[in-house]
């Protein structure tokens, strides 16, 4: 929701309590500061990673190593990056000049002979200079110094990964081999041990899981919460297509280049942001400096903007040339749009776990816009690829009889080209089975994007629903048609738009930046602060009694443990995030980062959760409650989520309540067959028995095991039972089994948790 109001409305109501409640947080955040004894290690003592400077390009550098495979897979990559650049470039000007394109297309013979051969028609190199211009030259000359400026850049990294991986090899005792069968919570885990011996951060003595994200997702925390808020200008009006979503990987390295890492940007560095935008008499000063700023990078946008353009271009036509002629409907598949990935993305969330969820959320999104289809075009689309496909049978019959009939002129132009439109019209023509089942289908999309606009509630049906979800996950043609406009678009942006909400950006900066001990200036909304960021409508009902005491001294007064008195919300609709944003996020982190001890009042919201969650459990009428409408939703996401839930609704407990009967779509595996489960399309192999096979886990989301944080963890208890074997991902009896199965349940069960925990929070927010 766009917010009319300007950004300076916060300081006169916040900048008095936000000091103390900040002062809180970093308190609540580091426990251990107070009273830290100093220990002052002997020069001849300290490591090579004692006191890092930067620790955010270092935590960076080390997540990106364990995601990539290694030094040896990076650099190859980064040197095969080199020469591919080299060969677009010297590809194109050998098309573009050294070819006699007269004689390849038989306007022309060639002296001495009747037959015609690739040499004839190519230049000699004296003739390829000569035919190059003015443009050729200066274009050459831009990309050689980008080259260059490239190569310095990878022999940098040469020496920085070469770094990380002596960390990972001599500290963490981790070798390149064993890293695909680590996920990234086992390195952190590591990572956090180490850091009491090489004391890599000298401000904290111990780190903390949100230490670490924070670090990693500084400035991508800054970008999403700017993005929730409506401040960047992605809007445009389009005459005859109304308003669109604009989001290009160029826009988004500009905005990224004048918001945070580059020369003229607030940042002084990665991880401190100037004083000057913390203190409101600064504002308009800032505000004129950055719009200028702002201004000066659109114009070099727009010199630069033909050979980028040019660049474009080419790099599309090698990248998706050879794609289109093996698979010519590739471009009529859908991806996520750069807009929805940051739309959807919770804060502190790395990109492999944004992908895992949108991996799962890819065949029920594609099964919604399937859904919706014109009458007219499937009629016109159906005509058209009978009329094509026949052109293309007969051809290809033709050419089976006899093989010269390919040397015919423009036969192979007429083959590719009616195979193509036949292709094409045959993916607009919809699946005859399918049946209508948009809410179904929208809800499964939530249970794995966990975010959806209030509007969409009971509307999946309708074109408009349809449309928005459209930008969040758009064709693939559309996506090509948007980076090759970007160019052109860009500097538009830049200098009519976003110039003019310098002042919009200045504010929020100084508004929502806290400093954090240990980690630096960070968005206060990366702190998952649910009294000052969270929404009511939100939030658990505050009847929900949490039994336990405050393990902080600072949040004694709180009271968590009274049921009539419970921490009290400071945030109003410009400090709020969007969309349920904070507690889906706090969940969220919660759930993939289980060892994390969060703050009281973190605590108290995730707890009072669950405990809401029991008592709907045993509910007398469990069909009017949101956890039984979520466990419904659930239930139909696959089979294991349906083993799941129907354990769930057939224990002993719940069937002693009011609960109708239910139709499950899937059939149970029974115990003891194998069960595949796949992150990220890369399968993880299971047995029956204690032990699984582990493989590729390097991208797995959260922890290999659940944690007591959990929707799951809390129904399980209400039953009176635990988790079966690997295979069947469900419930059985037994209370003893339960910590010592917790290790080899299925990969799958943490995504099963949080698709829970959205649902049912949603459920919560709609009746609300």
């Amino acid at each position: 929701m766009v917010l009319e109001s300007s950004y300076q409305q916060f300081d006169q109501s916040s900048e008095g309590e936000g000091e103390g409640q900040e002062r809180n947080v970093d308190r609540d955040e580091t426990p251990l500061d107070s009273g830290v004894i100093i220990h002052v290690v002997p020069e001849s003592g300290k490591t090579r990673w004692n006191h890092i400077e930067d620790l955010d390009s270092f935590f960076t550098r080390m997540y990106h190593y364990h995601q990539r495979h290694g030094f040896a897979c990076m650099m190859l990559q980064e040197v095969l990056e080199l020469g591919q650049f080299i060969f677009v470039i010297s590809f194109s000007v050998f098309l573009f000049h050294c070819i006699d394109y007269s004689i390849l297309f038989k306007d022309k013979r060639p002296s001495n002979t009747d037959k015609i051969s690739i040499s004839d028609a190519i230049l000699s190199s004296k003739e390829c200079l000569a035919s190059m211009g003015l443009v050729t030259w200066i274009s050459i000359l831009v990309a050689s110094i980008f080259w260059f400026l490239r190569v310095v850049k990878v022999l940098y990294h040469f020496v920085q990964y070469w770094d990380i991986k002596s960390f990972f090899n001599i500290a963490l005792k981790i070798n390149d081999n064993d890293l695909d069968n680590l996920t990234w919570h086992e390195v952190q885990k590591k990572i956090i041990e180490v850091q009491k011996e090489q004391e890599m951060c000298i401000h904290k003595r111990e780190l903390t899981e949100l230490d670490i994200y924070h670090r990693i997702l500084r400035f991508k925390n800054y970008i999403v919460a700017m993005i929730n808020k409506s401040l960047l200008p992605v809007r445009l009006k389009i005459p005859f297509f109304g308003d669109i979503i604009f989001m290009t990987q160029g826009l988004k390295y500009n905005l990224e280049l004048l918001l945070f890492w580059g020369p003229w940007s607030p940042f002084e560095n990665s991880w401190h942001l100037q004083e000057d935008y913390k203190k409101l008499n600064k504002r308009q000063e800032l505000g004129r400096s950055l719009s200028k700023y702002i201004l000066w990078i659109g114009i070099a946008n727009l010199v630069l903007c033909p050979l980028i353009l040019l660049w474009q271009i080419l790099y599309s036509f090698f990248n998706y040339g050879e794609l289109l002629k093996r698979e010519p409907g590739a471009l009529g598949t859908r991806m996520w749009s750069l807009y929805g990935k940051l739309y959807l993305r919770h804060f502190n969330e790395l990109d492999h776990e944004l992908n895992a969820r949108l991996n799962r959320a890819y065949r029920p999104a594609s099964k919604y816009m399937s859904m919706f289809t014109s009458p007219l075009v499937t009629v016109i689309a159906k005509n058209v690829a009978f009329i094509f496909g026949s052109i293309f049978a007969v051809f290809l019959i033709l050419t089976f009889y006899d093989e010269d009939f390919l040397t015919v002129e423009h036969v192979f132009m007429i083959m590719t080209v009616s195979g193509s439109v036949a292709a094409i019209c045959r993916s607009l023509v919809p699946d005859e089975n399918l049946v209508w089942c948009p809410e179904s289908l929208l809800t499964a999309v939530l249970a794995h994007t966990h975010y959806r606009p209030d509007s969409w509630q009971g509307q999946a049906h309708t074109q408009t629903t349809r449309s928005q979800v459209a930008q969040l996950f758009q064709y693939r043609a559309v996506h090509l048609l948007e980076e090759l406009m970007s160019p052109l678009l860009t500097p538009y942006i830049l200098c009519f738009h976003l110039r003019y909400k310098a002042l919009d950006i200045v504010d929020f900066y100084r508004n929502f930046t806290i400093e954090v001990t240990g980690v630096g200036d960070i968005c206060s909304f990366a702190q998952m602060d649910v009294r000052k960021h969270g929404n009511p409508m939100w939030q658990t009902l505050p009847q929900s009694p949490i039994n336990k005491e405050p393990e902080r001294p600072e949040y004694s007064d709180l009271q968590i443990g009274n049921i009539n008195k419970y921490i009290p919300l400071c945030s109003n609709q410009y400090t709020q995030a969007e969309d349920g944003k904070t507690e889906l996020s706090l969940i969220h982190f919660t759930l993939t980062n289980p060892e994390w001890k969060p703050p009281s009042h973190a605590e108290n919201f995730v707890a009072a959760l669950r405990e809401r969650a029991k008592r709907e459990a045993t509910a007398a009428q469990l069909e009017n409650n949101p956890l039984y409408a979520s466990l419904s939703s659930v239930s139909s996401l696959g089979p294991e989520y349906n083993d799941i839930v129907s354990n769930i609704l057939r224990s002993p407990i719940m069937n002693q309540v009011s609960m109708p009967n239910t139709n499950y779509n899937y059939t149970h595996q029974p115990t003891g067959m194998s069960l595949h489960t796949s992150i990220n399309g890369q399968n993880v192999c299971s047995t029956s028995g204690n032990t699984a096979i582990r493989r590729n886990v390097n991208r797995a989301e959260g922890p290999l095991h659940i944690g007591e944080k959990g929707l799951l963890y809390s129904l399980q208890q209400v039953i009176g039972g635990s988790y079966q074997s690997l295979e069947t991902s469900a419930f059985s009896s037994g209370q003893q089994e339960m910590h010592t199965i917790q290790h080899t349940v299925p990969l799958e069960l943490t995504a099963v948790d949080m698709s829970l925990s959205t649902l049912y929070l949603h459920e919560i927010h709609h009746r609300q």
